[in-house]
C-alpha cells in the first residue's frame, strides 16, 4: 500500500486548521483527565500539575500524527524531524512526568491493582526497563531508520508509517521511564549506571544528528537533511537538559539524607 499525501489530506480536511487541531488536543486531553481522574471520587489526593504533564503530551502525540505537521512530514525532512523531537522525545517525558502508573494503581481497585504490580514484576519489564535495552531500542531504533532504507520504505506504507511511529514513542518512552523513576518499578538500578546509560545515549543521539547532516538519508534533499540534523541535534539537547535536571535533581534528593547522616554522626 502506498502513501498518497494529498488523499490523506484530503480524508481528513479537518485536521488542517490548527484551531480545530487545538480543540481536538483538548477534548481529547479532557477526556484523559476524566477517566483517570477518578480517583477524585474516592477523596485520593494527585498533583493537579501532573494532568498538565498528561494533557500537554497528549497534544504533542497528536500534533505529531495528525494535521499540518504530521502533512508536511511526509514530503519535508525538517518536519519529520520536527515529528521526531514532539513524538520520540517531548511527549514521552511529559507523560512519564505525568506518572501514569501510579494514578492508573489508585485509580483501579484493589485486586486489580495488585494484578497490575505482578505484571509490572514479570522477567520481561526488568529486561525492557534496563536502561541499556531502553537505549538500544530508542537511539538504535533511529540509527536503523536514518541509515537504512527504512524512512523511504515508510514514507510509502502507511502500515510502515505507522509501526515507526508507534516506536518511536513507546521507545522514548521505555527509555526515558528507565532514566527517570517517577512511577514505582521493581526494577531499580542505580544513579551511576542510569548516569553513564544517559550520557552514552545522549552522545549517540548527536552523533546520528550529524551523520544526518553530512550523509543525509536516500531522497532527501541536502538542504533539508542539514536543517534537519540541526533541528535534531539543538532540539534534542535543549530536551535532553530538562532530563537531565530532573535526574540530578532526584539524585541530589536521595544523597542528601545520607549526606546529612554522615555529618551528624562524624
Amino acid at each position: 500500500m502506498h502513501l498518497n499525501s494529498h488523499k490523506f489530506e484530503s480524508k481528513f480536511p479537518f485536521l488542517e486548521d490548527p484551531l480545530l487541531l487545538l480543540i481536538l488536543s483538548l477534548i481529547l486531553g479532557l477526556f484523559f483527565y476524566i477517566v483517570f481522574f477518578g480517583y477524585r471520587q474516592r477523596n485520593l489526593s494527585y498533583p493537579l500539575y501532573r494532568s498538565i504533564f498528561l494533557s500537554l503530551g497528549i497534544c504533542c502525540i497528536i500534533a505529531a500524527t495528525f494535521g499540518p505537521l504530521a502533512s508536511q512530514a511526509h514530503t519535508d525532512f525538517t518536519a519529520h524531524m520536527l515529528v521526531h523531537l514532539l513524538l520520540g522525545m517531548l511527549a514521552p517525558l511529559l507523560v512519564v512526568l505525568a506518572s501514569p502508573i501510579t494514578l492508573l494503581l489508585r485509580t483501579l481497585k484493589v485486586e486489580a491493582a495488585r494484578s497490575l504490580t505482578k505484571i509490572l514484576r514479570w522477567k520481561l519489564f526488568a529486561i525492557l526497563s534496563n536502561p541499556i535495552i531502553a537505549s538500544i531500542l530508542n537511539i538504535g531504533g533511529l540509527w536503523i531508520l536514518y541509515t537504512s532504507t527504512l524512512y523511504s520504505a515508510m514514507r510509502h506504507s502507511i502500515l510502515i508509517h505507522v509501526l515507526v511511529h508507534i516506536h518511536v514513542f513507546l521507545a522514548g518512552y521505555l527509555f526515558t521511564a528507565a532514566i527517570i523513576y517517577m512511577d514505582p518499578t521493581p526494577h531499580r538500578k542505580s544513579y551511576l549506571y542510569r548516569a553513564m546509560v544517559l550520557v552514552i545515549t545522549i552522545a549517540g543521539h548527536d552523533i546520528l544528528a550529524k551523520y544526518i547532516y553530512t550523509h543525509p538519508p536516500a531522497n532527501v534533499p541536502v538542504r533539508q537533511a542539514e536543517t534537519g540534523g540541526m533541528l535534531m541535534y539543538y532540539g534534542g539537547d535543549i530536551i535532553d537538559l530538562i532530563l537531565i535536571t530532573i535526574f540530578c535533581f532526584q539524585w541530589f534528593k536521595a544523597a542528601r539524607p545520607r549526606a546529612n547522616m554522615n555529618t551528624d554522626f562524624g
